[in-house]
């Protein structure tokens, strides 16, 4: 099955010169969700982790399964002023503004060795504010796994020369 086939491209979405890839036609259709979940954990096996993290919002549709799948506990990332307990609060660019991700004090313990799950990977920014914020919580970043990777934003390539194990499912162009 090519994943690709299931995902829309929308242009000029959230803004002009943006080109949006829609997952939403992939986990609308059952066999290719399925078989997205059954990749992602098949990835998995090749990270040594304890919990599974994801990034919000898309991310946590593919996250949530691959815990349950593989009876990880799982971490919400989350927009800021989202959680309601104490949080650890990374600040980060976007290609398109600024924003902040947070994640509950209690939700990672020294030396938890954390998967951080996302739809897509563009130019990093999201991806290295969630690695900060496992490593702030004294965890560790076991690797990434991204549905979809817009391979000439660089975001991959970022993570790898930092040292992350980066997989990726698909790959698209960025524009």
């Amino acid at each position: 099955m090519n994943l690709k086939d299931f995902i829309r491209s929308i242009p000029d979405y959230p803004k002009k010169g943006i080109l949006f890839r829609d997952i939403t036609t992939l986990i609308k259709n059952e066999k290719a969700f399925s078989e997205t979940v059954d990749q992602i954990t098949e990835r998995s096996k090749k990270m040594n982790f304890n919990k599974i993290a994801a990034i919000e919002s898309r991310g946590f549709v593919f996250a949530s399964a691959v815990s349950y799948t593989l009876k990880k506990p799982f971490i919400l990332l989350r927009k800021k002023n989202k959680l309601p307990a104490d949080v650890h609060s990374v600040d980060f660019e976007l290609e398109y503004g600024r924003a902040t991700i947070e994640v509950h004090k209690d939700s990672i313990d020294d030396g938890d060795s954390i998967l951080i799950i996302d739809d897509l990977i563009a130019t990093g920014g999201t991806a290295n504010a969630a690695a900060k914020l496992v490593e702030i919580s004294k965890g560790k970043v076991a690797g990434f796994i991204f549905v979809i990777n817009l391979f000439d934003l660089n975001g991959s390539e970022s993570l790898v020369k930092k040292g992350y194990q980066v997989e990726n499912l698909i790959e698209f162009p960025g524009h």
